[in-house]
């Protein structure tokens, strides 16, 4: 199976590495994506994200010519689809998997389809998503043939094939991890591996799309169960006056135990997502995974609370103060360590919270950022470390950022501390 061009549809954290790893292997890629500012930066061979290492590959791969973005789709051999899966309100229900960005790139390239096309959808997904997506192209091209009508004999092959890589590795995971591939036929897992072996040193493991679906979910409910554990934990130590830093530590010299580390909460669009996926379709049966994602869901509410506590015991230190007076900085905004992805962060949620409701200062450090959100985040002061331990009284450690490791425990004395990561208190 030959795949002269590949398109890509979405250059965000997932589209435009996976696009940029196929361009350096000497393939004709065609980025799509509808903002206008990222696929003017990839043409001119720069990026638009923070990832380690992509912007030496995208920058080659644009400079040889085998790499260039536009706004709308053009034919080629292969489409992968990698949008957003975010979640509407439905009912009250405010974790409806909402499929628009997948309907909308399937519409748009359904007018350059042509038989013996593959479209894969990488967006993380409900189970169900890919032929979903398969009805949408079918209804655009009713002259092309798909696989649930015509099986194997179809002009157009579909699959599923979920990313499973973590932000701050993305380019070299993106080569190294195996890969599940979910065709709607043996045909088109077939069609799907060969594409994939352009550039994926790890093994091609084929399943249905349905599976391949939910294996991604699963794997990431997996870790949101393994992370409610810990951040549960945390809280429970707290009202019993114990270290959940050492508890752990102690508790992991066990050969087989190891719990992880607990944090402000679960952020990115993946951990924090696809438990909800699950939920949605077997509302009874996921008892455990839906207890999880409200554990997780209310860790920030328990630092809003800590941070609180801290200000209520500076003014009982300070008779003289009121709240104006009490500066409060928070450090760290994305979702995982030295990454500038604030999606579903719950850091940036803590953040939020504390700018609304605190009438004193709030000053945010984030060094994988130059600007603060405008809408959620106006008033609040992006500063570096530094300032902040000169001009704050109360330091609240969201996300350990590898800077951050650098302030050591006698740079915080005679601050008030809230530290989520055990960075001063472990």
């Amino acid at each position: 199976m030959n795949y002269d061009t590949i398109s890509v549809i979405g250059l965000g954290y997932i589209g435009l590495p996976t696009a940029a790893v196929i361009a350096s292997r000497r393939k004709n890629v065609i980025g799509v994506d509808v903002n206008q500012h990222a696929v003017d930066t990839i043409n001119n061979g720069d990026i638009h994200i923070v990832e380690p290492e992509l912007d030496i590959v995208v920058h080659a791969a644009v400079k040889e010519g085998y790499l260039r973005a536009a706004t709308s789709p053009e034919p080629a051999d292969a489409f992968l689809i990698a949008v957003p899966t975010p979640f509407k309100a439905e009912n009250g229900n405010h974790h409806v998997p909402d499929l628009t960005y997948i309907k909308a790139a399937s519409q748009s390239l359904a007018p350059v389809l042509k038989a013996g096309d593959l479209v894969i959808l990488e967006s993380t997904s409900p189970v169900g998503a890919t032929e979903q997506m398969e009805a949408w192209l079918a209804e655009a091209r009713p002259d092309l043939t798909f696989p649930q009508t015509h099986g194997e004999e179809s002009d157009i092959r579909i699959a599923h094939c979920p990313e499973r890589v973590l932000p701050g590795h993305v380019v070299r995971e993106l080569v190294e991890n195996d890969r599940v591939i979910g065709g709607m036929t043996a045909r088109c897992s077939a069609a799907a591996t060969a594409l994939y072996q352009i550039f994926v040193e790890g093994e091609c493991i084929t399943t249905t799309a349905r599976t391949a679906e939910m294996a991604k979910l699963t794997e990431n409910s997996f870790r949101d169960v393994n992370i409610a554990f810990a951040n549960e934990l945390s809280i429970i130590c707290d009202k019993l006056d114990i270290s959940v830093w050492e508890l752990i530590r102690l508790a992991n010299r066990h050969p087989r135990v190891n719990i992880l580390q607990p944090g402000p909460g679960v952020g990115g669009h993946c951990i924090a997502v696809d438990p909800w996926f699950i939920v949605s379709e077997t509302p009874d049966e996921a008892r455990l995974i839906r207890t999880a994602r409200e554990v997780n869901d209310g860790k920030p509410q328990w630092v809003i609370d800590k941070v609180n506590e801290a200000v209520g015991k500076y003014l009982s230190a300070n008779p003289d103060k009121t709240a104006r007076d009490v500066t409060i900085a928070c450090f760290g905004l994305a979702f995982k360590p030295d990454i500038d992805d604030l999606r579903e962060s719950p850091a940036l949620r803590v953040a939020e919270v504390i700018l609304g409701q605190h009438v004193g200062g709030t000053l945010v450090v984030e060094p994988n950022i130059k600007s603060l959100p405008k809408l959620t985040l106006k008033g609040a002061e992006l500063v570096d470390s530094s300032r902040a331990l000169e001009q704050a009284d109360i330091l609240v450690m969201l996300v350990d950022h590898k800077p951050f490791a650098q302030i050591g425990r006698d740079a915080v004395v005679g601050h008030l501390t809230v530290d989520c990561r055990g960075v001063w208190g472990a």
